[in-house]
């Protein structure tokens, strides 16, 4: 049996928190393919989106869209500050009837099992941002990052133009992994 859609967000929460732990220290500063972040600015927006789409998942607050936050809100330990709002997310999205619910994203109001599709896609592609920057490897399941990639490319045709935080697709092989072409689908070059 496939794994939930829950159960794919605690692992690819789970990849990037170790991706986060092993950060190393002389690399906080360092470019990402996220053009103009670091990777401090780069976590930092991981943890503002995680927190963000926990508290709109459990009514809390209004989506907007989280650009790079002070990365002073990382604390003396990013890693930990991330762990904390992975446990968050997920907690919000494991309650029952999340997926029925209707949620505000920065794109709209969406049912909740679109939103978790959501998620789910922005950590993929932010965790590969982060594994790009500090030279880590990603071992995402190639079936996830399929299905995000398929996700991905059904809705990027509802986003204006003008409100897409994404660069233009890049072109790549078609035997390129799934992770990869996810990355090219949103402007990254792998």
């Amino acid at each position: 049996m496939a794994p939930s859609p829950e159960d794919q967000l605690a692992r690819v929460l789970a990849d990037t928190t170790e991706l986060v732990a092993a950060v190393r220290d002389d690399q906080w500063d360092a470019p990402t393919p996220c053009t103009d972040w670091s990777v401090r600015q780069l976590v930092a927006h991981m943890v503002a989106g995680n927190q963000m789409f926990a508290e709109v998942v459990n009514r809390r607050q209004p989506a907007g869209i989280p650009g790079p936050p002070p990365v002073e809100s990382l604390g003396s330990d990013p890693a930990a500050a991330y762990r904390d709002a992975a446990d968050a997310v997920l907690a919000a999205f494991r309650r029952p009837g999340v997926r029925e619910q209707q949620v505000t994203v920065p794109f709209g109001t969406v049912p909740g099992i679109v939103a978790l599709h959501l998620r789910i896609t922005e950590i993929l592609t932010h965790g590969w941002d982060l594994a790009r920057a500090t030279g880590q490897a990603v071992h995402f399941p190639d079936a996830m990052s399929e299905q995000a990639l398929e996700f991905t490319r059904s809705k990027l045709s509802a986003i204006p133009p003008d409100r897409s935080p994404f660069g233009p697709p890049q072109e790549v092989a078609d035997d390129t992994p799934a992770i990869d072409r996810l990355a090219a689908c949103l402007g990254r070059r792998p």
